[in-house]
């Protein structure tokens, strides 16, 4: 039995087991974005993304502002 709620990713639907209050331990805290990515991102998401959808949102915002 999971320890923390299952949840949706918010971008692609995959099942997300949400640690808000173990931040560290979440998957989502693999991927390390610098303070203009997370605005770029949340200006997109409000809600809890998985860690794939995180790097995807992180190389379309490197791309962009890359060209």
């Amino acid at each position: 039995m999971a320890k923390h709620e299952i949840i949706p990713c918010e971008r692609c639907g995959s099942p997300i087991e949400c640690k808000a209050n173990s931040y560290t331990k979440c998957q989502c805290s693999v991927v390390q974005l610098n303070l203009n990515e997370m605005q770029f991102i949340s200006e997109q998401h409000e809600g809890c993304l998985c860690s794939f959808c995180l790097f995807q949102l992180q190389q379309e915002y490197r791309d962009m502002m890359a060209s």
